[in-house]
């Protein structure tokens, strides 16, 4: 029986042998050997996977070894145990309504509180949005996400019916099919669920502690009750944060927590950086540092490993070499298209010249392969 391997390490110019696992915090190291996600997640043990070193962290989000008799095997991923690594979804997101929502939501150009130059619109008809999805799924996006700008669905009986149509439309063309139509209750997810609709997108943005310095329309429970309709209608459920709000680390890191405690966990984790939007509160605001959104992936990768993680908002202001540094350390899906509501975003010939660069492939609709 061999020996575990050992790395070699350099301490003042002389050469000495360290195993790597040690170095590695317990709950990170139990992480990468998980066979099946959980949902007892306490918030130290995720606060010890985020702040464990950048380095350590991204490996474990990628990296576990299993010794076999005398042979050493790069063995498994925590990414590769649940998802084909070279995969990468392309999702395309319309807004078939835009602005004049009243909700104060700090960062977002549809609030009809601030003034954006943003010109609120009507609801799209459903055939110019089966049209865009028909474009979409023809450049490659293997799953089509509908917005529309307000609250709640209460008293939204027409829309809700058009809505339904286009959804059915798109599951017709073999598409996922997303929404995000603000809060809704248990009849109308059922109806959603009865159409064909695969998932629904209700994001928690950040923390429950810092959640009431950018939201103050609706409450953190609110939101939680959404997911809670979503789940029980057997419909996917879609829910990430933001990052580049202001909020700490701490923050963050009570964001996973939360989501890697619901019942069950999402299939869908957005991790958006915040693009700062003039006439928004957070107008004025950068964008988060590099390092922090990759830690925060490869944190959601680790807690949620059968979860796509789907690299969003902000995605263009990053580098090539830097989206690939998210997929590395876990993110798995990408927004692409011409827009993503409101702003920009990487278009399909772009991505599809990186895919072929870097050796990644479109994942196809219902798609999740696990690698054991």
């Amino acid at each position: 029986m061999s020996r575990l391997p050992l790395r070699l390490a350099r301490s003042y110019g002389t050469v000495v042998q360290s195993s790597p696992s040690n170095r590695l915090p317990l709950v990170l190291q139990q992480a990468t050997e998980a066979s099946a996600p959980r949902t007892d997640w306490t918030r130290d043990e995720v606060q010890q996977i985020y702040q464990s070193p950048l380095v350590q962290l991204t490996h474990a989000a990628v990296k576990r070894y299993m010794y076999i008799y005398i042979h050493v095997f790069i063995y498994g991923i925590v990414h590769r145990r649940f998802h084909d690594p070279a995969a990468i979804q392309l999702c395309t997101l319309m807004n078939i309504k835009t602005g004049g929502c009243s909700e104060d939501c700090s960062y977002c150009a549809q609030s009809s509180r601030y003034q954006t130059g943003l010109q609120a619109t009507k609801m799209s008809p459903v055939e110019e949005v089966l049209t865009q999805a028909r474009r979409a799924r023809d450049n490659g996006s293997t799953r089509f996400c509908m917005g529309a700008a307000w609250r709640d669905m209460r008293g939204r009986k027409s829309a809700l019916r058009n809505i339904k149509e286009m959804v059915s439309g798109v599951r017709a063309m073999g598409m996922e099919v997303c929404v995000t139509l603000g809060m809704i209750d248990s009849n109308q997810a059922q109806e959603l669920k009865a159409a064909g609709l695969t998932a629904y997108n209700h994001n928690l943005d950040t923390s429950r502690e810092f959640y009431p310095n950018v939201i103050t329309t609706r409450s953190y429970d609110d939101r939680l009750q959404t997911l809670s309709h979503v789940r029980d209608a057997g419909i996917n459920v879609c829910s990430g944060g933001i990052l580049g709000l202001g909020e700490a680390d701490s923050d963050r890191i009570g964001l996973v927590h939360t989501v890697g405690s619901l019942p069950a966990h999402p299939e869908s984790f957005p991790v958006n950086a915040l693009v700062p939007i003039p006439g928004t509160p957070l107008g004025d605001r950068r964008m988060i540092p590099f390092a922090t959104l990759l830690r925060t992936i490869a944190t959601a990768r680790i807690v949620l490993p059968a979860t796509i993680v789907r690299l969003a908002a902000g995605r263009i202001a990053l580098s090539e070499e830097q989206q690939i540094q998210c997929f590395q350390a876990g993110a798995n899906a990408v927004f692409t298209g011409e827009k993503m509501l409101t702003t920009d975003c990487s278009g399909w010939d772009e991505d599809k010249e990186m895919f072929d660069r870097w050796g990644y492939y479109p994942m196809k609709s219902f798609e999740k392969t696990e690698s054991v």
